[in-house]
């Protein structure tokens, strides 16, 4: 299975020539640091003096990295995917909202997607992003265990009552929620809420995922621990496994503020500490489950080869893969294809509420070279199998 990933005829089955003629001009757009750096300053103005070019963004990079305006328009999509055995996980993806009413609003369309999905197994998890549901100062307060004002509390609260909601309607109708990691400053907040969600609806299964950055060096310890906790408790853990999205914002706290860097020296490091910790969970699968995010090959075949050389079947329950929509279709298609449990996050929101999102897509593909460069490798070789 070794050279499973390199079949484009599998990973592009679904995509026309014009799409992937598109997908090309994309990559090779992102591939440029000054290009990403220009185009996005560029967006941002055009968006904030209202030029008419929201027409232009849907059709170019919101198409290819989100399945739509509304759950309801991304279903197209979903279905598509699904005649290929890969399913969705839709991701509301507007960012960088402070309002109350804006967090109330992505609690309600969480709500939404969960009963949307209730009865379509095409899309098996519900999927949220702490900063989605509160203030990240607040987290930031409690992490570094800082006193909050009695109308901060109150706001925390509010953060509180909206993760216990999603988290029993998803319980409720039995569909897993991923909870997103963030920013290492907020972080334990976040994980302390989830722990606490975890210790009350995941008793006889996996209802409720956190999520391990694993370019951060801690997090091994910190699951070791959790794990010590749910055994005493008798709870089940989930975890959503990444490397991790803020590497330079992490590196550049840490520098100017005088404390360890939390990130993983170098790739290898973290490349090592992603798969020490899959390995750990998979040993421990009795009382764990597992979303392997990640668009690593390396570790996409780890996981596949510790499933077949166990007893767990391709489709057990508590092992899926995930990767983004738009992005390494080599690994999703190409898995789907030999049985396993795939997943591609599929974003959707309003155009210019999803621009945050699709920026940080651009620039984290900018700074990983190795992934843009595959992309545009795989293209190639199945615009030349086609002839186009």
């Amino acid at each position: 299975m070794k050279n499973l990933f390199n079949n484009t005829e599998v990973a592009f089955a679904l995509k026309s020539d014009s799409q992937l003629e598109r997908a090309y001009f994309l990559f090779r757009m992102i591939k440029s640091e000054p290009l990403v750096r220009i185009g996005t300053a560029a967006t941002k103005f055009a968006l904030k003096s209202h030029l008419p070019v929201e027409g232009l963004i849907r059709s170019t990079v919101f198409d290819h990295f989100c399945g739509g305006v509304t759950e309801e328009d991304c279903m197209t999509t979903i279905d598509k995917m699904y005649t290929k055995n890969v399913h969705s996980v839709l991701d509301y993806s507007v960012e960088g909202k402070e309002e109350e009413k804006q967090f109330d609003k992505a609690k309600e369309k969480t709500l939404k997607i969960i009963n949307f999905v209730e009865e379509k197994e095409a899309i098996p998890f519900s999927v949220f992003k702490p900063t989605g549901f509160g203030r990240l100062a607040i987290y930031q307060k409690i992490t570094e265990k800082e006193k909050l004002t009695s109308s901060e509390q109150e706001e925390w609260d509010r953060i509180i009552e909206r993760y216990e909601a999603v988290a029993k309607a998803s319980f409720d109708k039995n569909v897993p929620l991923l909870i997103d990691a963030e920013e290492s400053w907020m972080q334990t907040a976040a994980d302390d809420l989830i722990e606490s969600l975890m210790e009350k609806y995941n008793k006889e299964k996996v209802i409720v995922f956190g999520t391990l950055q694993l370019y951060r060096h801690d997090r091994l310890n910190y699951l070791k621990k959790l794990h010590a906790r749910a055994k005493q408790k008798g709870f089940k853990i989930g975890m959503k496994l990444v490397r991790g999205a803020y590497m330079e914002k992490e590196r550049e706290r840490a520098l100017e503020k005088g404390y360890k860097d939390p990130i993983c020296k170098d790739k290898k490091a973290t490349d090592k500490n992603y798969n020490a910790v899959l390995k750990y969970m998979f040993d421990n699968l009795e009382v764990m489950a597992i979303f392997n995010g990640t668009h690593n090959e390396d570790s996409s075949y780890l996981m596949m080869d510790l499933i077949d050389k166990s007893d767990y079947s391709r489709t057990d329950q508590r092992l899926w893969f995930g990767q983004l929509y738009g992005m390494s279709d080599n690994i999703s298609y190409n898995m789907a294809k030999e049985g396993f449990n795939v997943a591609k996050y599929l974003p959707f929101g309003p155009v210019k509420d999803v621009m945050p999102y699709l920026i940080r897509r651009a620039e984290e593909n900018t700074s990983v070279a190795g992934q843009t460069n595959r992309e545009l490798d795989l293209i190639k070789t199945e615009k030349k199998r086609r002839k186009i």
